[in-house]
């Protein structure tokens, strides 16, 4: 269906994408992955066209071919309205380009790719059968007006609104790039049965494991080292399995090749000790045939010694085995916080909302002791964020009482970064702390992958998986020790969820975290609670 064939791409001296080769079939459904940073959106834009290769094409097979894509910026005009942005009258676009081939057709009836285009667009007509209804329902949308202008919806609903646009133009090959940022857990798994049901092809790019599980059948990895892409069969957790056996295997056969290389310069310098023994010892006389007799015994030590060696230098320029390199990972440290409260937080009939509204959550009566570690989880608008909110003490509550732990420091990490002053480096985000000098505010960052000139670089410049580093290190510089985080690994790549998640088990604090990423809950949590019907309920 869609081929890239020796894809290179490069933006001045920094390479992107080396010799990237690959195909999609027909109903094949791939998962792309790579760090943040790693090419992948640069790939995908490749594969539209809306980008041009340094080097190599992308070719497709079929005849009216259509690519659905799903960017991860807004990529709408913010003056249409939501019946214009999503077209909710297709058939009339898809009449229209009936009638333009139709006119084509006449003007070359001997054109084959004509004819091929005019009956795909025919058919394509006579089976489009996803109605908007099907699609705005199960993303959250069906409340609001055809008439809302885009700039007028949240954050959430415009990629939501993108997402529903794309899946009502029914393509052949979908191209979705981050498609479950600010989906909950029943949109997630909404998407993932439509993906199931989806005939086509589709080339996923996303850091959500579990979604990965259920909605792909091969994995393309690409490399941030070498900028190159390997195909694995499988879904992540059967791609993790394969780079893990890899991985270990390499390990063996590094440790193998070093033990033979320690055995080989062993040898060889017990032969050219041998050799300076036979020229400096008892056997050096003045016996003419003795001399002679040694001395050759001698260079032919000192000859099998340098064969040896070359044997070395083989080893390690035409065999060589190099050692695992460490995955491309996340590093946090999170201190343990030294004197916690017992109670960190306890609210009394608490309701929240805005003054003048209905309660979006009431009547809580919610504990946390601590060092709980609490995944909260329910459909987006039902009050998470608000609550936390509430308790950070941003919002005033409706009605009850909301009361922290006496020694609790709270620290509170937003959605879209908020807390960050984009014109500052990172450098001086840290070193705002009052806690690090400069050689020790570096440090630090490097544990969040800021090396090199990254320090320097202004937030504004950064991508949004680079924020989200950013403000984790600052939460992390403060010392706090109730930590809520508001979707904390929404930008962040599967790697750095995985250490991200690793540092959170490890941390002595408190933490209420807003997520939907199910591998997350799992790892990470202790406690689950579940917004639904304007309560909370733990399980």
């Amino acid at each position: 269906m869609l081929s890239a064939h020796h894809i290179t791409k490069t933006y001045g001296l920094h390479t992107v994408l080396q010799d990237i080769t690959f195909s999609i079939n027909a109903g094949e459904h791939l998962g792309l992955i790579g760090p943040n940073g790693c090419g992948k959106t640069t790939l995908m834009r490749i594969l539209t066209g809306q980008e041009q290769p340094d080097s190599g094409k992308v070719m497709h097979t079929q005849s009216g071919f259509r690519i659905g894509y799903l960017a991860q910026g807004l990529d709408i005009d913010p003056s249409l309205s939501v019946a214009e942005a999503c077209a909710l009258d297709s058939s009339l676009d898809n009449d229209a380009e009936l009638v333009n081939l139709s006119t084509a057709l006449a003007i070359n009836p001997s054109d084959k790719s004509v004819h091929i285009a005019y009956d795909w667009a025919l058919t394509r007509l006579s089976t489009i059968s996803l109605r908007p209804e099907e699609v705005f329902l199960p993303l959250g949308l069906s409340e609001i007006s055809p008439e809302t202008k885009i700039a007028n919806l949240s954050g959430g609903q415009k990629t939501r609104l993108m997402l529903a646009r794309l899946l009502l133009s029914e393509p052949n090959l979908l191209l979705l790039d981050e498609p479950t940022n600010h989906l909950d857990i029943g949109m997630l798994e909404w998407l993932e049965g439509w993906l199931a049901d989806f005939s086509g092809a589709a080339l996923i790019v996303s850091h959500d494991r579990a979604f990965l599980d259920h909605t792909v059948s091969s994995i393309l990895d690409l490399d941030p080292e070498t900028h190159t892409l390997r195909r694995y069969a499988g879904n992540y957790s059967a791609f993790i399995e394969q780079k893990l056996a890899e991985r270990q295997l390499q390990a063996q056969a590094f440790a193998d090749q070093q033990t033979e290389i320690a055995e080989i310069k062993a040898a060889a310098a017990h032969l050219r000790g041998l050799a300076k023994f036979r020229k400096g010892g008892k056997a050096d006389t003045n016996d003419g045939f003795a001399k002679g007799f040694f001395a050759n015994r001698g260079k032919g030590t000192v000859g099998r010694a340098k064969h040896i060696e070359r044997r070395i230098e083989q080893i390690l320029t035409e065999e060589k085995i190099e050692k695992p390199r460490p995955s491309w990972q996340l590093k946090l440290d999170f201190a343990a916080p030294d004197h916690q409260s017992r109670d960190i937080l306890v609210t009394g009939n608490l309701s929240i909302g805005y003054p003048g509204y209905a309660p979006l959550l009431e009547n809580l009566h919610l504990h946390i002791r601590a060092g709980q570690r609490i995944a909260m989880t329910g459909p987006n608008g039902c009050g998470k964020t608000t609550l936390l909110r509430t308790v950070i003490g941003k919002m005033e509550p409706l009605s009850g009482t909301v009361r922290l732990g006496s020694s609790a420091r709270t620290g509170y990490m937003t959605q879209e970064q908020e807390h960050l002053d984009l014109k500052k480096s990172p450098l001086e985000t840290i070193q705002g702390t009052g806690m690090f000098n400069e050689t020790e505010a570096r440090h630090f960052l490097h544990f969040f992958l800021f090396s090199g000139d990254d320090p320097l670089r202004p937030a504004g410049s950064m991508s949004y998986g680079e924020r989200a580093r950013l403000e984790l290190a600052l939460l992390v510089a403060q010392g706090y020790t109730f930590l809520l985080l508001d979707e904390p690994i929404n930008h962040l790549d599967i790697p750095s969820r995985v250490r991200f998640e690793q540092a959170l088990t490890k941390y002595s604090g408190t933490v209420l975290a807003v997520v939907h990423d199910r591998y997350f809950i799992e790892q990470f949590a202790s406690a689950v609670w579940v917004v639904e019907n304007g309560r909370i309920r733990a399980i």
